[in-house]
């Protein structure tokens, strides 16, 4: 190949080109019972950035249930796509590459023949992990994106479900039932009304059921997630993002009901629904309905995050994995997007004595505003308060709920002028309760106060300070910083802010 086109392959990815140096990208290639996915993450840290995401629907598990074996159409599927990954991460120049396979290989006949036909065609050293190992991928990749799970988190494949008790970011009582997605699909084809003996007899295995009374179940898994969007999608739920989404616990048996007489075609209306998981979901959604009722659930939160994210989260230090992920990620948002790196830090520490008793989530959330105000400065300033809101209610955080996305995106709106009439608050009110919002709004004008009276440098913060005395909230400057509130648009805004605080403002110059 001539060099100048050998040049331009580098540069568009079409030959391996390494990563530069420093960069520890990995890549983990999941090889389940229905898909099979790669996953290119940007570094090793408690929240990587995922860099490419694409599965193949193979279909593996299909044949298990027919006849204990992989099908050679579904291997040939498999087979292709994982030429492609492969061919994909030596182009990304990806030297960590992990493989891992799950039920259907692990019970498959020919399971072994599998792993070294992608030996020999692929380069791909499978690593079939057991149940055990399973379960807790699934409970690990849970506690990394929801840490303060407390309840039963539930990983749904399309071989197996695994069942296993989570708490204080520790794993409990777990157990592996052959009751996966494909399987009770090919239940119900076979008849219909066998479906719900099939998963009473798989759950009555569950011995310590008790402990998952009044207590949320997590649900992992692509069908359980394809069911949350339906859910998101019927009730007009104002915010589509699946991770941490809440259901009633009522809501799977609804929902299940509601496919039983649906054509599945229509489905197809649901945004961002996988249509290749439709066949499924009727069998889904009744497992869902039986395991809630099983354990006495209070109600069904989505999760993402699970296998895959498990596997990078076990490899963490117990120093990182003990790091916020929210907080983690809002840093490094504000890093790349900021112009003053440590600017976030300062503000939340000048405007802490106006917040001393605030309870600690809302302390978290307004640390995360406060990295994160930075962010627009790019845009169009009339363009900003949308651009704070869209990171805030869409970007792809963990450890937060829809209401505290709205608590972020009604701080970053103020943060950067918005209107308190624009339309975008009636959605966040919809999200939120109403004294978080009023909360929300003080972090977004004390962070406009503090980024307008210093222009976005270390020096007018540490120069000033802002106190809370009474009913009177005081803006001091040392005297050979007065100039930093000359002109009235320091005025202005601490202006707004003693009135969002229900205080009286007051410049004073030390």
């Amino acid at each position: 190949m001539p060099e100048p086109v050998l040049n331009l392959a580098r540069k568009v990815g079409l030959s391996p080109v390494p990563a530069p140096a420093g960069d520890d990208r990995c890549a983990i290639i999941d090889i389940g019972s229905n898909s099979i996915r790669l996953v290119v993450y940007h570094g090793r840290t408690r929240m990587p950035e995922t860099m490419f995401n694409e599965k193949v629907m193979a279909g593996l598990g299909r044949g298990i249930a027919a006849n204990g074996r992989l099908s050679d159409n579904a291997m040939n599927v498999a087979v292709a796509g994982l030429h492609r990954f492969a061919a994909l991460v030596r182009a990304m120049g990806v030297m960590n590459v992990r493989t891992v396979a799950t039920a259907a290989v692990r019970e498959a006949k020919n399971g072994q023949a599998f792993i070294n036909r992608v030996a020999a065609e692929c380069g791909l050293a499978i690593e079939v992990i057991d149940g055990e190992a399973e379960a807790r991928g699934a409970a690990m990749g849970l506690v990394s994106g929801i840490p303060f799970a407390d309840g039963v988190v539930g990983d749904l494949g399309g071989g197996s479900l695994e069942l296993i008790r989570v708490s204080g970011g520790e794993m409990g009582n777990r157990i592996s039932l052959p009751i996966g997605a494909l399987r009770l699909d090919a239940v119900r084809k076979r008849d219909r009304r066998a479906l719900g003996p099939f998963i009473a007899k798989a759950l009555d295995k569950v011995e310590w059921s008790g402990e998952g009374k009044g207590k949320p179940f997590y649900m992992v898994g692509g069908s359980w997630r394809a069911l949350a969007q339906i859910h998101i999608w019927m009730t007009g739920h104002p915010l589509p993002i699946v991770h941490q989404y809440e259901m009633p616990a009522t809501a799977p048996g609804k929902l299940f009901r509601s496919l039983s007489h649906t054509e599945l075609a229509t489905l197809k209306a649901v945004p961002h629904l996988s249509t290749s998981r439709l066949p499924s979901l009727p069998g889904a959604a009744m497992l869902l309905a039986a395991v809630v009722k099983k354990l006495g659930s209070s109600s069904v939160i989505a999760s993402g995050f699970g296998l895959r994210e498990g596997l990078l989260y076990d490899d963490l230090s117990p120093q990182d994995q003990a790091l916020d992920p929210l907080i983690t990620a809002a840093r490094a948002e504000g890093a790349r997007q900021g112009r003053f790196a440590e600017h976030g830090d300062m503000l939340f520490d000048w405007m802490d004595p106006l917040f001393a008793d605030e309870p600690s989530g809302d302390r978290r959330l307004r640390l995360a505003a406060c990295l994160l105000s930075d962010i627009a400065w790019r845009a169009h300033p009339d363009f900003r308060p949308e651009r704070g809101v869209d990171v805030a209610l869409h970007g792809n955080w963990v450890a937060v709920t829809a209401a505290e996305r709205a608590a972020l995106a009604c701080a970053l709106h103020y943060c950067f002028g918005g209107d308190p009439e624009a339309p975008v608050m009636s959605t966040l009110i919809a999200l939120a309760p109403v004294p978080l919002l009023v909360r929300a709004r003080a972090w977004g004008l004390a962070l406009r106060l503090g980024q307008r009276l210093t222009g976005g440098t270390a020096v007018g913060l540490a120069a000033s300070r802002l106190e809370r005395h009474g009913d009177t909230l005081v803006l001091r400057l040392g005297q050979s910083h007065a100039d930093l509130a000359g002109g009235d648009a320091v005025q202005r805004r601490l202006k707004l802010l003693g009135g969002a605080l229900n205080l009286t403002p007051r410049l004073e110059y030390a």
